[in-house]
């Protein structure tokens, strides 16, 4: 048995973890969705990076799976526990001193958004479409329920770490995600960690729209260790 730790991004609580959550339990795994103080504007990344190794407490056996915002916090918790596999979930890859902040504009995020916005034709403002184009409307509708406010202290500051933590690490990203398109992160992950992302159909919140698969994702990832 295997426990997965859930990061999420920003914004968001747990609930965008139930349905792969349930899929990882059927299949006999400890889960700690992990719920981040997004909306409290006294924490940053340290508190986050807390937050998220009481959630773990003792468990052993870890994987860590962040998502989006989450990938500045999933490596910093791999830092401070024995962490089996990190895998990025579409998630923003951070470099040493470089806050969230200024990640947009490093990697170049704004550009590659409205190349592909012009390409498809597509309105920027439609934040429905934007994250759940591929989500059930069901789940997307759902979702709005469950949308938390998210302060912009973690945004200021640098990533503490000195460099990336010696832990096995998989980049696992979603085709159809329009906020962070594919070309464009296929980029910065080949940049940033030097490999080549594995690839699943999904939009931004891959975890909705496919529990399944993804749990059998990173059931192979697990298996593989």
């Amino acid at each position: 048995m295997a426990t997965y730790a859930l990061i999420p991004g920003g914004a968001c609580d747990p609930w965008y973890w139930h349905l792969l959550a349930d899929e990882l339990r059927d299949r006999g795994h400890d889960v700690v969705p992990v719920d981040l103080p997004c909306e409290d504007d006294t924490a940053g990344l340290p508190e986050y990076a807390d937050a998220a190794v009481t959630a773990i407490g003792d468990r052993r056996d870890l994987i860590v799976v962040a998502h989006s915002l989450g990938g500045f916090t999933g490596p910093l918790v791999c830092d401070r526990l024995p962490v089996d596999l990190l895998v990025m979930l579409q998630a923003m890859i951070p470099k040493p001193g470089e806050s969230p902040g200024e990640w947009w504009s490093n990697t170049g995020h704004e550009e590659a958004r409205r190349r592909q916005d012009e390409r498809d034709g597509r309105d920027p403002a439609d934040n429905n479409a934007l994250f759940y184009n591929d989500t059930p409307p069901a789940l997307a509708a759902e979702a709005l329920n469950h949308a938390r406010g998210q302060s912009a202290t973690p945004m200021l500051k640098p990533w503490p770490l000195d460099a990336w933590p010696n832990v096995p690490t998989r980049f696992l990203l979603a085709r159809d995600d329009v906020f962070f398109p594919a070309d464009f992160m296929r980029r910065v992950v080949r940049e940033r960690l030097g490999i080549v992302p594995d690839e699943m159909p999904g939009d931004h919140m891959l975890m909705l729209g496919h529990p399944k698969e993804l749990a059998d994702r990173l059931e192979a990832y697990r298996a593989a260790l």
